[in-house]
């Protein structure tokens, strides 16, 4: 009975807890980053693309291997009877001349073989092999290029929702002070007063209009953010995520110089890293394609073995049945299969493409430092607008207030008080853009330098 009651309760307590609404998980930007990092599908398609990659050089290097060629079936032959010589009968002087005629069939089973291992390609496996690890690595430089999007994208989706719920929480305050306005006003009019007029309103309700439509922008914004974040972060579209900042805020401005990120780029970049693993690659490739032109000297073991049962076996040194009989040798060779005009093709096409690829890392060394210092100069011009924006804000706010109580004791106009209104509402939106803007700079700053974090 004892033991019943305590299994009630338990299951009671079960079901209690099951229908409490879940907790929404709260994560701040590196969580955020990490949980992207994770969970981003396009990273984990190029972490197979790189294992494809070691696969195409694991293959390459497996050709210097050994290597199994054989062939084997099942047929018919032509029955014989008898052995070598005329009807069958040895007379020492006249084999047989019948061999034109049919006197039936017989099964043949036949298996020819090869074990054979290169000694020296003149350089084609291990060319082939450095191309094929060059392409490695530069899947891995795609690979950490994607890294790379996925924190910026998160950076964007997290920055984004702060800046949108900020505004909108704003707008939606600066509402109610233009709500509380449009009462008053109307209440003046109503009672007539004296103290407002119908322009007064007018101006007003026209200031609520626009005020209407950014809060409605900002709520949009604020819930596409959110979605692309909880997508991001593999949360799902229907998980309950909370971020961990109240509001947003500027990051701290990079303690390098210009001349030192750019020299980073240069060096840590995913795409330098790719052009060099390119022509790595490449240069290989030329290698392979010139000892395309030279044989392969081989060593193995070569047999073939026949077998007819309605013939009979012959073992003369001299005379070989292809139908009944085998052999097994151990073998050295050279194999050598190359069209001069083709082969000579493919190393100019393998050295055009080197040499475009030298081209497009010269663009990249001149031109990467200039993509450096363009978004260092956007973010020290976004870092230094959001400061004094910061404080156009404030003085906006202030500049409300005082019309506001202005227009409360009678001795200012309610077209007064909308314009206060709407250039602090201009103001304190366009610091918070220009902090999420000032925010990006940064992250942007931070993908064009090679960092991850």
């Amino acid at each position: 009975m004892k033991l019943n009651a305590l299994t009630h309760t338990l299951m009671a307590a079960g079901l209690l807890l099951a229908a409490l609404p879940g907790q929404a998980e709260t994560v701040n930007l590196q969580q955020a980053v990490q949980m992207s990092l994770a969970a981003d599908p396009r990273i984990k398609e190029r972490e197979q693309v790189v294992e494809a990659a070691r696969g195409m050089m694991q293959e390459v290097q497996g050709n210097a291997g050994w290597r199994v060629t054989a062939n084997a079936f099942v047929g018919l032959a032509p029955q014989v009877e008898g052995g070598f010589y005329q009807n069958g009968v040895y007379s020492g002087t006249t084999p047989r001349t019948d061999g034109d005629e049919f006197n039936g069939l017989s099964d043949w089973t036949h298996l020819d073989f090869a074990l054979i291992k290169p000694l020296y390609t003149f350089g084609k496996v291990e060319r082939y092999g450095e191309a094929a690890q060059g392409n490695v690595d530069l899947k891995r430089g795609e690979l950490r290029q994607t890294r790379g999007d996925t924190v910026y994208d998160t950076k964007r989706a997290y920055f984004g929702y702060l800046t949108a719920r900020d505004t909108r929480v704003f707008l939606e305050d600066m509402q109610g002070r233009l709500n509380q306005t449009i009462t008053s006003v109307e209440r003046n009019l109503k009672e007539e007063t004296g103290e407002s007029r119908q322009s007064d309103l007018y101006s007003l309700q026209t200031a609520k209009g626009l005020l209407a439509k950014y809060v409605h922008q900002s709520r949009a914004v604020e819930k596409i953010s959110l979605d692309g974040l909880k997508v991001l972060t593999g949360a799902g579209l229907n998980a309950d995520l909370q971020v961990a900042d109240s509001r947003i805020e500027p990051v701290a401005f990079p303690q390098i110089d210009l001349a030192d990120l750019q020299a980073r780029a240069l060096q840590d970049r995913p795409e330098m890293e790719q052009l060099e693993a390119g022509l790595r690659a490449r240069r290989a490739l030329v290698a392979a394609k010139k000892a395309d032109r030279m044989p392969d000297v081989y060593a193995g073991v070569i047999g073939q073995f026949n077998y007819a049962s309605q013939r009979d076996r012959l073992d003369n040194p001299y005379i070989n049945d292809p139908f009944n009989g085998g052999g097994l040798t151990p073998v050295v060779g050279m194999k050598w299969d190359t069209v001069f005009g083709v082969s000579s093709a493919r190393v100019n096409q393998a050295q055009a493409e080197l040499e475009a690829l030298n081209h497009k890392k010269a663009f990249a060394v001149a031109g990467i430092p200039f993509e450096v210092g363009e978004a260092y100069a956007n973010a020290r011009a976004n870092h230094d607008a959001q400061r004094d924006l910061a404080e156009g804000a404030a003085a906006a706010r202030r500049w409300m207030v005082a019309t506001l109580a202005d227009f409360s004791a009678g001795i200012e106009s309610a077209d007064k008080v909308a314009d206060a209104i709407k250039n602090y509402v201009l103001a304190q939106t366009e610091y918070l853009r220009t902090v999420n803007d000032y925010n990006m700079n940064v992250a942007q700053l931070a993908r064009l330098t090679g960092e991850l974090n």
